[in-house]
């Protein structure tokens, strides 16, 4: 018989666990502060966010506001902020991707 059963070494498999989580958390630090775009209307209407997906900023052309056309003006900016959503969620996938290959697949909650 094989001593411990040959099981992997399991200070060894805690010490890995934790190298990761302390990488993830560095990562959701970096999206946190990590700032993307997005763009409407061929850039009257431009949203940055976080990489975690929140909104910083909002930009509007004044050639973008029309008083007689509120809508408009609305669907760009649900537009940008998407566009800018989609960025994030890319950096995401690139940033914290690799992290989750590593746990052997996905991880619950993570849009991948």
């Amino acid at each position: 018989m094989i001593p411990g059963g040959g099981q992997p070494n399991m200070q060894q498999l805690l010490q890995q666990a934790q190298k990761m989580q302390q990488d993830l958390a560095r990562a959701q630090e970096e999206l946190a502060n990590t700032e993307v775009g997005g763009q409407a209307g061929g850039g009257l209407v431009e949203a940055t966010v976080t990489g975690s997906g929140e909104l910083r900023a909002l930009r509007i052309d004044p050639k973008a506001v029309d008083p007689e056309d509120t809508e408009t003006l609305a669907d760009l900016i649900v537009a940008a902020v998407h566009a800018a959503n989609e960025n994030a969620q890319t950096l995401q996938q690139q940033k914290l991707g690799p992290l989750a290959q590593g746990l052997g697949g996905g991880i619950p909650g993570l849009p991948f």
